[in-house]
Order: structure tokens, then sequence, then C-alpha cells
């Protein structure tokens, strides 16, 4: 009888723990759920001063509009800090680049050793890098950035040089990679707006921007399932949250990229160095609540296309020694085509005309004859060229004949 029990006993606690490793465990998606509605509704209900930012404790942050590429609100967000497991941003770029998805690959004792969070890998394994992909995203799986590295760049240190061309390749000078997974190590490290801007190339792609946005997902592992859940807490609790990562590690502290979309409003909000989750979420949804309420995206492209057309019939320019005395003109790139400013002050929006009235002739297509700077609250935002829309020649000595005869015929 009391094998019997002790039998029972061990049945119970096996299934019990196949639940908790293949399965979700609903006690903690209940506590994870009570824990975000408590935080969001202190932030909620804490007073939001439009002409100032929230209180925010995380030590570096920053706000990026994704259709400018412009800073909304940044708090030390060019220091130098750890990213701990954001680093995975970059891993899962470059293995979505570089590698066919379907392709099955085996587990190396390297990788199955990693510490840290992990994916559940066993020397050995088989799985996919679609697979690994997602256990790299959503559990963070230390175990599977490193089989990824190894996969794609023939070891840890191959992946990391990659790594680090692709981050040179994008301009970010302050950014270094180490490892694929971001635990802590001398030598990697990057900057709040630096990660900003690495996620919003990621997120250009599609597959990368399927993945970040999955809560939950199945992957399978020598031919077993097992199911797995972001570690994001505000994707699929926060409006408009549809993304990115999140990290921790000692040296970096509690981290969060998230990406957030709106009324097509797209801000990325990156928070490095909190020292607890709570702070890190609290300050995430906090700045993410600022920019939603006291910000809006104008078309800025538009504003300065309607003011040149209604420069365009005054302005008079005189091409010396050109066979024409006027020329067509045209806007020049443009760097902006929208632009996030303050609610209410559209109608602080100004432009300068700066306009060019002589040249000599010849004048070249696309040369510039002025600019145009366009101001919000008397802060210059960008500056459009005002360019020839045609060639206009030098007059040579037959021009200046059929000139003089046109004279002397009106005389």
């Amino acid at each position: 009888m009391k094998k019997i029990k002790y039998l029972f006993i061990l049945f119970i606690f096996l299934i019990t723990s196949t639940l908790n490793v293949y399965g979700f465990d609903e006690k903690e998606a209940e506590l994870e759920l009570k824990y975000f509605n408590e935080v969001h509704e202190e932030v909620m209900q804490a007073s939001t001063d439009p002409n100032q930012a929230p209180e925010t404790y995380s030590r570096a942050i920053v706000v990026l509009d994704r259709a400018s590429k412009t800073i909304i609100y940044g708090k030390n967000e060019n220091d130098v800090r750890a990213m701990a497991s954001t680093t995975k941003i970059m891993t899962a770029l470059l293995l979505i680049e570089n590698a066919d998805l379907s392709k099955t690959v085996e587990v190396s004792q390297n990788a199955a050793s990693t510490d840290g969070s992990r994916l559940g890998l066993k020397t050995g394994d088989k799985i996919t890098l679609n697979d690994l992909l997602y256990g790299l995203m959503l559990c963070s799986g230390n175990d599977a950035a490193v089989q990824i590295a190894e996969t794609i760049g023939g070891s840890v240190q191959g992946f990391s040089k990659m790594m680090n061309k692709k981050a040179k390749d994008l301009g970010l000078n302050n950014t270094s990679f180490t490892s694929p997974h971001g635990l802590d190590e001398d030598g990697h490290h990057t900057t709040a707006y630096e990660l900003a801007l690495l996620t919003d190339y990621a997120l250009n792609n599609p597959m990368f921007a399927k993945v970040v946005n999955t809560k939950y997902y199945t992957v399978t592992i020598n031919g077993r399932s097992k199911d797995i859940s972001n570690t994001n807490e505000l994707l699929g609790y926060l409006q408009g949250v549809n993304g990115v990562k999140t990290g921790f590690t000692n040296n970096a502290g509690r981290c969060l990229v998230s990406s957030t979309v709106r009324n097509n409003f797209n801000i990325i909000t990156v928070v490095l160095g909190a020292d607890t989750k709570k702070i890190r979420t609290r300050d995430s949804i906090k700045l993410i609540e600022y920019t939603y309420q006291n910000f809006e995206l104008i078309d800025i492209s538009q504003i300065v296309k309607v003011e040149y057309e209604k420069w365009k019939p005054t302005y008079e320019i005189n091409i010396n020694k050109g066979i024409k005395s006027e020329v067509q003109t045209k806007l020049g790139e443009q760097k902006y085509t929208m632009y996030p400013i303050k609610k209410g002050d559209k109608q602080n929006i100004k432009l300068e005309f700066n306009e060019i009235n002589y040249v000599e002739a010849p004048l070249l297509e696309n040369s510039k004859l002025g600019s145009i700077n366009v101001f919000v609250n008397n802060k210059i935002i960008c500056t459009v060229d005002i360019l020839s829309n045609e060639e206009v020649k030098k007059k040579d000595i037959k021009d200046y004949f059929f000139n003089m005869i046109g004279v002397y015929s009106n005389v």
C-alpha cells in the first residue's frame, strides 16, 4: 500500500513538473496580470504635467519617434551602459538576415551549459532555427543565443564580430558586443539612444516584428512540444505595445525596450538600469502614456508644400547672361515627412523663406536657389532646399545677335 501511495505521489509530481516545464503556469500568469494592473493603475492615477515629463527612476531613458527618428524625451540617453538581454535584438536580427529558419540544428554542449535565463536545451537536442529564434526572444534563452551564434558565426567570438560589423554599418558608434546574450562582460555595452535606433531598424524586418509581438508560442525540441511565453510584461496588456525585449543582469539592472503604436504614431521606449522590475514597468508606462497624451504626429511635408505653393508665384530671380530670365523651381528632399510636436503647437509652426534673387548663367538643373527653415516654437526642426527645376544655358554670340535684332525691330 505504501508503495502504491509512493508511486502515486511520484506520478503527480512528474505530471505537475511536466506541466510547469511544457505548459503555462496559470497561477503565475494571474500574478503577472495582477502585478501589471496594479502598476498601470498606479501610473494612471498619478497627475502628469503636460509641460514636464513624468518622474522616472531608471538610469537611462529615451523615447524615439520612428517616423522622424527624433528624440521625444531623453535622460542620459547617450550614456554608455550594459544592456543585458536587450542584446538579443541584434542576435535575432542577424539570425533572420543570415539563415534559413527552417533548418534543424543539434545543440552543442557549450550552448546547453549556458547560464542565466534558458529555453531548456540539452546537449544533442534537435531544434529548428525558427524555434531557437522564438526561444531567444520570448523566454530570453541564453542557451538559444549561444546555439544561434555558433550556427551563424561559427563561434561566439565569430558571431560577436558579425554583431559589431552590423552595429558599425548602422552608425552605432557607442555600441559594442562580446556575446549574443548580454551576460555581464567588459566591452559589452550600448546607449539607450543607439539601442532605440537598432530596434527601429530591426522592426522593419517583418519576421522580427512578428516574433517580438508574440505572447505565446509552442516550440518543438526532439519532436516534443514545449509552450513558452514572452517575458515582456507590457505585451498584451498595454494598448498598442507590439514588442520588443526585456533584460536583466546585476550590472545592467532591469531593462526594457518597448514598441508602441497608436493612431499610426509609433514610438520606441527604452529604459535601462532600473533597480526593480516594478520601476522598469512603471517608468515605461509613464513615458508611453505621457507621449500619447501630450504629443501628436503631424505631416510636416504637407505644411511645407502648401506654403511653398503660395510663395512660388511671388518669386523673382535675375539670371544674368542666361537665355531666359526666369526659372521653374521645386522642393528638395525633406528630412521629415511626419514629425512629433506637442499638442497645441501646430499654430506655432513658422516657415522662413531664404531666396537667391541673382545668379550667373549657366544654371544647372537642381541648383540651389534658396531654402525654407521650419520652426516650432522658434526652434528650427528642419531645412528644405528650393531647387531649379530646369537648366538655363548661358547666352552665346548668336543669342545676343538675335536679341539685338529683336530690340531694333521693335523701334
